[in-house]
């Protein structure tokens, strides 16, 4: 008997208790979102209203904060539907859509944290040739590229993977991954695990170059108190935004394809999340807190604000 459908709507994994703490998970995850919203809007436009802070430094940093509220609108507007109504399904395109976007959102982290490797790598080992690599025209090529790539690897995914047939319809996440999505397919996944390895080797790639960025850094740093200082100042909270964003990317990634129902419900819940909450959260406090020049216009902003 061939059980091969195509299923319109998907069911999500519910949160534990939430029959009885629903309103307090509401509560919790529209404070996080308010605080997402807050403090990466306000870091953006910090430096879109400040001339001095129109190097390309933070151009990246103002790319990466709207990046956070475009990849957090995938997530937590659906998340506190779902704990109002106590229903937790998802129509097929809207989990494609979503599956989209926080998704394309993380690629996108990833892509942009390593221009600013890159972009620190020339401000610090080749200074004289700074402002003639780090043009307007190569600024723009480079957002282009930290958007571009991750939207075509997506759209290709959810592509291949609204096509196929499935023999399951619940996905035991709180949101839609494509992974999670393929794996519910009566039929084989070859392709898209051709096509998840491409993908995940282009952004190891990506971190081996991080990683070569910085062992020059380090050593170019030793010969200068100057460029000590700088990479004290400019690149310490970017190596805490990869740390955020790897360690966020690895436990989605072990989420995504070694959950089971053996696997403790509260630390599948927790892993699901890190990708979604942390990135967001802590990178613009961090960039926000040790930039001296973003620290010092934010300083400015809030004092002008208490005088009005």
């Amino acid at each position: 008997m061939d059980n091969r459908t195509y299923f319109t709507t998907y069911t999500l994994m519910e949160p534990k208790g939430s029959k009885s703490f629903r309103h307090i998970y509401f509560t919790c995850t529209l404070l996080v979102y308010a605080l997402i919203l807050f403090v990466n809007i306000w870091l953006s436009v910090v430096i879109v209203l400040d001339r001095a802070l129109h190097e390309p430094m933070y151009i990246f940093l103002c790319n990466l904060c709207i990046n956070y509220i475009y990849g957090a609108a995938g997530f937590f507007p659906k998340f506190l539907h779902d704990l109002i109504l106590d229903l937790y399904v998802i129509p097929s395109y809207m989990c494609a859509l979503q599956a989209f976007v926080i998704y394309s959102s993380a690629m996108c982290d990833c892509s942009t944290l390593t221009i600013m490797a890159y972009d620190r790598h020339v401000a610090i080992c080749r200074p004289f040739h700074y402002h003639e690599k780090f043009n307007k025209c190569m600024c723009g090529m480079l957002l282009g590229f930290c958007w571009t790539l991750p939207f075509i690897a997506m759209f290709t995914a959810v592509l291949f993977s609204r096509g196929l047939p499935l023999c399951k319809y619940h996905i035991d996440k709180l949101y839609c991954d494509n992974w999670s999505m393929v794996m519910l397919s009566c039929e084989s996944t070859v392709i898209h695990n051709i096509l998840g390895f491409i993908t995940l080797l282009f952004y190891i790639c990506l971190a081996v170059l991080i990683s070569m960025s910085y062992i020059k850094l380090i050593i170019a740093c030793k010969a200068s108190l100057e460029n000590r200082r700088t990479f004290l100042q400019t690149c310490v909270p970017h190596l805490f935004s990869l740390l955020n964003c790897s360690i966020a990317m690895v436990f989605d990634f072990t989420h995504s394809r070694f959950s089971s129902s053996n696997f403790p419900e509260s630390l599948r819940t927790f892993f699901a999340l890190m990708v979604i909450i942390v990135p967001p959260l802590f990178n613009p406090v961090i960039y926000g807190l040790k930039l001296k020049e973003v620290r010092k216009r934010i300083s400015k902003s809030c004092v002008n604000i208490i005088n009005h």
